[in-house]
């Protein structure tokens, strides 16, 4: 089979080499793009006769996936999809695999460190140092003996949620479906009024889908304490950042710490979390450690060689 990468997955060149090298001696063949590309023409020249090809998060859209004639899955280096054209692919019948799982301690753990950045207000007392301050004001809160509230009940949200009581929180969670193995960690189930309600810390980590998109709204955030804090390290159209920005500035919630947008950064410069107050932004990294890298990178050619056994892994209900 002719199978590409048609983009870098933040692995060095010689790795990528020793995951392929089975693909090879197996006599199919395997191209390699070491630059990222969001032109559809270019995308569909590097697609053009590809079986199978690998991509990480740039938008592999419903045209390009149209285009491959002989194209029959799509491996990505990603837990979430929606990037992908999978209109076409329903159409095609192309099977996406994703690589759920590489990044879920990379995300719990600036989750939680966003937590901390702002309720220690860590950025706010760098700036005082490096402009001759003093400490005046900056008194920040502790998460022990505070409630945080999981909404999505994942492997990234248990993850999130363990950690959080390693630091003495109480947890709530918010799903569908409650899970014995979160009650048995101790985590209380709610539905998300009471959750919002009684949450200090409320942190989202819910997949993009259509019942999803918008789901965090000015509702909600209305919902939540006027002390508490909102992170989003899931996806950006989740939440109605509009609506956030606005209940930031009327000191409706205490802070936000956000990783995701509506769009990937760069940012346009009027967009409203950038005038908003007590918001603590990062560009979509929460994925991205050395670790999460090579695991991915495993993942995403395990997913190659298992599809090629006619055994799937990782396949993707959309």
């Amino acid at each position: 089979m002719n199978i590409s990468l048609l983009e870098p997955i933040g692995v060095p060149e010689e790795m990528i080499n020793r995951l392929a090298e089975g693909l090879r001696k197996e006599g199919h063949v395997f191209t390699y793009y070491d630059t990222k590309t969001t032109d559809v023409e270019e995308l569909k020249r590097r697609s053009a006769g590809q079986e199978i090809v690998m991509i990480a998060n740039n938008p592999y859209p419903d045209e390009v996936v149209q285009s491959g004639d002989s194209l029959k899955a799509i491996a990505v280096a990603f837990t979430g999809i929606d990037h992908v054209g999978l209109a076409a692919c329903r159409e095609k019948n192309i099977q996406v695999l994703n690589c759920a799982g590489y990044s879920n301690q990379s995300v719990a753990e600036l989750a939680v460190g966003m937590a901390v950045t702002v309720m220690r207000k860590i950025l706010e007392g760098d700036f005082a140092v490096r402009n001759g301050r003093t400490s005046a004001g900056l008194v920040g809160t502790e998460i022990c003996g505070r409630t945080v509230g999981i909404v999505g009940c994942g492997q990234i949200g248990f993850k999130t949620a363990r950690l959080f009581k390693a630091f003495g929180a109480e947890v709530l969670a918010y799903s569908r479906h409650e899970k014995e193995k979160w009650k048995e960690a101790g985590i209380r189930f709610a539905d998300i009024d009471t959750l919002l309600k009684e949450s200090d810390i409320v942190s989202l980590h819910l997949p993009l889908n259509e019942a999803t998109k918008g789901f965090f709204d000015g509702e909600k955030i209305e919902k939540m304490k006027e002390d508490a804090i909102l992170i989003n390290c899931a996806r950006g159209p989740i939440v109605d950042n509009a609506a956030l920005a606005k209940a930031l500035n009327e000191g409706r919630i205490a802070g936000a710490a956000i990783d995701v947008f509506d769009m990937e950064p760069p940012i346009p410069a009027d967009y409203p979390l950038f005038s908003a107050k007590n918001v603590l932004m990062t560009p979509h990294v929460a994925f991205a450690t050395k670790e999460a890298m090579v695991r991915r990178a495993k993942i995403e050619f395990d997913n190659v060689y298992a599809y090629l056994q006619g055994k799937p892994e990782n396949v993707c209900k959309f």
